[in-house]
């Protein structure tokens, strides 16, 4: 019997515990490869990072604006700080005026002037929903600017702030980032992808994110059988055909540029025993949740027109891990932010 390849260990990885991707997952405040101690090195990402640290400022204003009146957004409002500091931890926050003090986090308040200009913008929650999605959809336009590392970090944290409108209220679907992928691929996506037919080109990833596809597609297959609730068993359809027809996109760029699809294994390793509703729902949420860790390092691996693609992915996956109950995250698909591991910046 032929032994299991690279990506059948890829998928089970995602039915596990184990990561299912792996790509670059430098600091946003460094190209993979560069010296740490460089400190005199040019941010090639500095354009990128002062718009979404001004856009990041600009939500952290609106959220001062309305704490008083709703305390219960604090614990999104440390979010968007979490954001401030991983987008680039040597700009400081905007300094408080007297009064404003500092939030729970550590991170300034916005200043008077900014926080009343913002709240006579964004006086009500469902405004301040809005200005969530915006901002999140204005991240994804930065995405082939940016340097593979930023262009993850601003995937989640776009993701992030969907999670955040849908959390206020907001239930307007959210805008893709770039048509699904197709046989008849974009020039841009054709031109980038054309010559990759072996595992050594730019398709691998996505031969690695179709791998995770037919991996969730077993296991919607189990969490099916599992339900009981006619609600929950809806839900894991519509969660079922969302990934085979994110599997077939992928299987339909992948044979348009000239590569041939790897097929699903005969069966995947379940990380814990499924025996009935509630472990069921558990696994479809730790099935998303892996699949926005695959997501956001499919984001860091491809070429740059097709970053929208893969940040498409992992909005509707960190999306489908919160209907499940996931744990809520401030940067979903990372494991590791800079915020947390103290990256230091050049």
């Amino acid at each position: 019997m032929q032994p299991p390849s690279r990506r059948t260990f890829l998928a089970l990885g995602l039915l596990l515990t184990g990561g299912a991707l792996t790509a670059c997952t430098d600091s946003p405040h460094r190209e993979p490869g560069s010296p740490a101690g460089d400190h005199n090195r040019p941010d090639p990402d500095e354009p990128v990072r002062r718009r979404a640290l001004d856009a990041t400022d600009a939500l952290l204003a609106a959220y001062d604006a309305l704490l008083p009146q709703a305390p219960q957004l604090q614990p999104l409002r440390e979010d968007v700080a979490r954001h401030r500091a991983a987008l680039d931890t040597a700009t400081p926050a905007p300094t408080p005026s007297p009064g404003t003090g500092t939030s729970s986090t550590g991170t300034p308040g916005a200043t008077a002037s900014t926080a009343t200009t913002t709240a006579a913008v964004v006086p009500t929650t469902a405004a301040l929903a809005s200005l969530e999605r915006q901002t999140a959809q204005a991240r994804l336009a930065d995405l082939g600017a940016a340097s593979p590392a930023l262009a993850r970090l601003l995937a989640s944290v776009s993701a992030a702030g969907v999670l955040h409108a849908v959390a206020l209220g907001d239930a307007a679907p959210a805008a893709a980032a770039a048509p699904a992928p197709s046989s008849s691929a974009s020039p841009s996506a054709s031109a980038s992808t054309s010559t990759t037919a072996s595992a050594a080109g730019p398709a691998a990833p996505f031969q690695d994110a179709l791998g995770a596809e037919h991996a969730a597609v077993y296991g919607y297959g189990v969490v099916g059988a599992r339900l009981t609730d006619d609600g929950q068993r809806t839900a894991a359809r519509t969660s079922l055909a969302a990934h085979q027809a994110r599997r077939d996109a992928w299987q339909r760029l992948l044979a348009g540029a000239g590569a041939t699809p790897d097929p699903a294994a005969a069966g995947y390793q379940l990380p814990f025993p499924v025996g009935d509703a509630a472990s069921a729902g558990r696994l479809a949420a730790h099935l998303e949740t892996r699949l926005t860790t695959v997501y956001a390092d499919l984001v860091a691996a491809v070429p740059t027109p097709q970053r929208p693609l893969a940040a498409d992915a992992l909005r509707e996956s960190a999306l489908r891990a919160r209907q499940w109950g996931a744990a809520p995250t401030a940067f979903p698909g990372l494991a590791d932010t800079p915020a947390a591991t103290g990256t230091p910046t050049p």
